[in-house]
């Protein structure tokens, strides 16, 4: 949906939009939240989003199949640390005991908030009737945030799409059921689980859902700058956004918004700070999951950090320094790098790159 509408809504829970966020007993210090994506936002991320400003960083979803408590992938979506902030682990599955089980475990463990994955609308998910699938079945959907909410101490959140298919949005129902069963806040994605993520976010359901409670809700989907979340948060009415794609080599973007919502300076780094991020990243990657691992799982996240670099470009009037394709010819040399140091110099040889690229191109104007 465009971001305009006749009606001019304002964010209803918080005096200003960069307020903190009072989720429940825990207060949250800006209302701007890096997603759990599976796959993406592991700890050395988090800490780095956190950093750099995020209110707050959910882990990657968690299966509540306790046979598979003790894979190599469980034990490493379990791990935090103080870097990363406050503590929020988000639970998947279909079955109200195990889930609750789930929630026990990870609030024993440590979680200062427990979330429920219904938004996840990936085949191998949907197919066990876990993640978006769970909205066609809303007496179950009661069932489980029943159980889960009364199983724990700690605050329960919910992250769903806004229904089941464009001609079955029931995501306002869902709402409803999430706060009488005493959910305290939900995370909405604009699109419905068939869409997967497909068109453009829909924030005219966001905006009935946040409109239908009395709980924060978080406006999720196609947010990428700071002017797209002030514009999102006055057309819904939400009291907070969470950015999930955006941030993919942008760590910065969730801190940037909350600055910028709090009416504070938001800039994202130069090319320089940018390199020392990654250069920084690079090295949290290897250290948490082994050189083995670590050279593999670099490759996509030092690849969305090229493709954030060169998208952006043209924003320091340096459009012209990609014209001989060298982000993707970087890309294939870094996917067929060897050993750690041979990562961390193609990275630094990049920069020095771009560095000499801009210098000539000043020289000869």
């Amino acid at each position: 949906m465009p971001l305009t509408s006749e009606t001019n809504r304002q964010p209803s829970a918080v005096a200003t939009p960069g307020a903190p966020l009072q989720i429940g007993d825990v207060t949250v210090a800006n209302p701007v939240f890096l997603a759990p994506m599976a796959g993406v936002t592991d700890l050395p991320l988090r800490e780095l989003c956190v950093e750099l400003g995020a209110g707050l960083a959910v882990a990657e979803m968690l299966a509540s199949d306790p046979s598979l408590a003790g894979s190599r992938k469980s034990v490493l979506r379990r791990q935090h640390s103080s870097q990363a902030g406050m503590r929020s682990v988000q639970i998947v599955g279909n079955e109200p005991r195990q889930l609750a089980d789930a929630a026990r475990r990870n609030a024993d463990e440590g979680a200062d908030i427990i979330d429920i994955n219904m938004g996840c609308p990936a085949k191998k998910v949907c197919r066990k009737a876990a993640g978006s699938a769970l909205l066609a079945d809303e007496r179950l959907v009661a069932t489980i945030l029943d159980a889960v909410v009364d199983a724990v101490d700690v605050p329960v959140t919910l992250k769903i799409r806004t229904g089941v298919s464009p001609d079955q949005r029931n995501g306002v129902t869902i709402a409803r059921l999430a706060e009488q069963a005493g959910i305290q806040m939900l995370a909405v994605h604009g699109r419905t689980r068939a869409d997967r993520f497909k068109g453009e976010a829909e924030y005219h359901t966001i905006a009935a859902i946040a409109d239908a409670v009395n709980i924060p809700v978080l406006a999720n989907g196609d947010i990428t700058c700071a002017d797209k979340a002030m514009a999102v948060l006055q057309l819904t009415g939400a009291q907070g956004v969470m950015i999930g794609r955006g941030a993919q080599g942008r760590p910065w973007l969730p801190g940037l918004i909350a600055r910028v919502l709090a009416g504070k300076p938001g800039q994202a780094p130069d090319v320089a700070d940018r390199f020392t991020l990654m250069q920084r990243h690079l090295s949290g990657l290897h250290d948490f999951y082994g050189e083995f691992s670590g050279l593999r799982i670099a490759r996509k996240h030092l690849g969305w950090f090229t493709d954030a670099l060169f998208e952006d470009l043209p924003d320091w009037g340096l459009s012209d320094l990609d014209s001989g394709g060298a982000a993707t010819a970087w890309r294939s040399c870094f996917n067929r790098a060897e050993d750690v140091e041979q990562q961390h110099r193609l990275l630094e040889t990049l920069r020095s790159e771009l560095a000499e690229m801009s210098a000539s191109r000043d020289r000869a104007a």
